[in-house]
C-alpha cells in the first residue's frame, strides 16, 4: 500500500484558518507572497507524495469570497508566443 505524505485537505484547511485568522489580527489587510509556482507545481508534488499541483490555486478559490486578492505576475521571462496564447479563466 503506497503511503500518502501530503494531506492537500488538511493543508487547505489549517491554512485557510491561519490566513483568516492573521488577516484578522492585522487590522483587515494583510500581503502574502506564494513561493514556488501557484499553479502545476510537479516539482512540489514530486517530491511531496499526495501532493497536488494545484493546491495553492485551490486555497487562494476558497478564501475569494472572504478576502480581496491581487495577483502580480513578472513577465520577464514570457516570450510573445506565449502572449498570443488563448488563455482560461482559473478562478
Amino acid at each position: 500500500m503506497k503511503e500518502i505524505g501530503f494531506d492537500n485537505d488538511k493543508y487547505l484547511e489549517e491554512q485557510s484558518a491561519a490566513i483568516l485568522d492573521r488577516i484578522e489580527n492585522s487590522g483587515g489587510r494583510l500581503y502574502l507572497e506564494f513561493g514556488g509556482k501557484l499553479l502545476y507545481d510537479y516539482h512540489a508534488a514530486r517530491v511531496l507524495p499526495g501532493y497536488d499541483p494545484n493546491v495553492k490555486i485551490r486555497l487562494l478559490q476558497r478564501l475569494k469570497d472572504k478576502a480581496q486578492i491581487i495577483l502580480c505576475i513578472y513577465a520577464g521571462p514570457v516570450s510573445y508566443t506565449h502572449l498570443t496564447l488563448p488563455t482560461k479563466r482559473i478562478v
